[in-house]
């Protein structure tokens, strides 16, 4: 009677989608791997083909994928990813979203309205999904649409730590673009060793998105150097009419921070004309060559990304990235 040897052994293996390699690259190398090699490409109407090159049974799966321009493609190719893994018998698969697509539709703001970033929280769990990874949601609501666990990692220490090492010599204010992100505001005054806060009271035309329509400083910033800080930057309209407002209020130099380099359209042009010193963003999203400028400044991600991996791996705790100030 032949015996049947069960190992319990765990493997990890870390895939990419096309939008974004170089990240997924640097990931694989800080956990000491590297990535599955995937064969991918488009049929001519525009449909997308994947096949994995080696076996996946029984794997622990981080598929990562950043959902940049052209965005629906993207997000259609992690999805048949996931669906590719799930059919070869991976044992648990975690989609990794630097940047998690339609997070900014989390509610809705007139009737017959979607709410699109939860449709994308159920499409990964049909899909296949039992996990989800994302840096720096647009809402914490978000991390209920999924049915299963979601690590919201937040690139707060990695920005924060830059600009404490190079600006807190000086008199530092931290800003918020609105006033619904405070709180965000407020973590990073607190790692800043309590600067002051200000905000700026906008008001926007729902029916025109990436359309601000008036701002007004909320706080005195007076003589000091203004971290304004968001989640992401887009077209960039918001943050520089902010940011020329702090300037007119009296700030002595003006700093952005964000997570998420979207930069649509106007957005470089934009923030190369605008009064700031610096741009500090992470490489959630790729940025090409020429969307890069001289005041530009890109923070890697990956170290954040790969620690986090690493504890859901080993089944550790996520959250312990976290509780201490960095």
């Amino acid at each position: 009677m032949s015996t049947i040897n069960k190992t319990t052994e765990k493997h990890l293996m870390v895939f990419s989608g096309r939008a974004h390699p170089q990240l997924a690259q640097e990931v694989a190398k800080e956990l000491g791997t590297e990535l599955v090699p995937t064969s991918a490409y488009d049929f001519a109407n525009g449909e997308i083909y994947v096949r994995y090159e080696e076996s996946v049974r029984g794997c622990d799966a981080f598929v990562i994928q950043s959902h940049t321009s052209p965005i629906n493609e993207w997000i259609m190719e992690q999805l048949i990813m996931i669906d590719a893994l799930k059919r070869a018998s991976a044992k648990r698969i975690t989609v990794v979203l630097p940047f998690y697509g339609y997070a900014r539709q989390d509610k809705k703001h007139r009737g017959r309205e979607p709410i699109s970033a939860r449709l994308m929280a159920d499409l990964f769990k049909v899909a296949g999904a039992d996990r989800l990874m994302a840096v720096d949601l647009h809402t914490a609501q978000i991390q209920g649409f999924f049915d299963g666990p979601v690590d919201h990692l937040m690139a707060l220490p990695i920005l924060t730590r830059y600009v404490k090492d190079k600006y807190g010599h000086l008199d530092l204010a931290v800003v918020s673009p609105d006033a619904g992100r405070i709180k965000v505001a407020e973590d990073w005054s607190e790692r800043l060793g309590g600067c002051p806060l200000a905000f700026i009271h906008k008001t926007r035309d729902i029916s025109r998105p990436n359309e601000v329509v008036a701002n007004r400083v909320v706080g005195e910033i007076k003589g000091r150097v203004c971290v304004l800080v968001d989640d992401m930057i887009d077209t960039a309209g918001t943050i520089t009419k902010a940011a020329d407002a702090l300037m007119e209020e009296g700030a002595t130099a003006v700093i952005i921070a964000a997570t998420h380099a979207i930069l649509s359209g106007p957005a470089v042009d934009r923030l190369k004309a605008c009064k700031v010193d610096e741009v500090v963003l992470t490489n959630t999203l790729p940025i090409p060559d020429d969307r890069r400028f001289d005041k530009l400044t890109v923070l890697s991600i990956a170290p954040l990304v790969s620690q986090a991996i690493r504890e859901v791996f080993e089944d550790g705790s996520v959250t312990k990235l976290f509780d201490g100030k960095a």
